[in-house]
């Protein structure tokens, strides 16, 4: 998965580019989709530095063999990110999930 290809799901489910975070909490990892999205006046990004977010979130979800685990999680929710309110998409990371909890991101 690219950047291009995360930013295509998020249009694709809900019409906005919204911005994605990871986030470690209590063991373990989550990926966010907030609720600002490029599309806003007040987005703290350009659009440059939006993708190139994007691209470095995406290998992330590579590395980790994630990539499923998002696509079908997007798909199937009913959730959508409002005001003060993520859509939280907890990673399985399986055996692998110590070598990355050490590394801070």
């Amino acid at each position: 998965m690219t950047g291009l290809e995360l930013h295509q799901l998020l249009v694709e489910k809900w019409g906005r580019s919204y911005d994605i975070q990871l986030r470690r909490t209590q063991g373990k990892i989550f990926v966010q989709v907030m609720w600002k999205y490029l599309e806003q006046a007040s987005f703290p990004m350009t659009e440059t530095e939006y993708f190139s977010h994007l691209e470095a979130i995406a290998a992330y979800l590579q590395a980790w063999g994630g990539v499923e685990q998002i696509q079908s999680y997007i798909a199937t929710t009913k959730e959508r990110p409002r005001l003060g309110k993520a859509v939280s998409i907890p990673l399985d990371l399986g055996e692998r999930a110590s070598e990355w909890l050490l590394e801070e991101f």
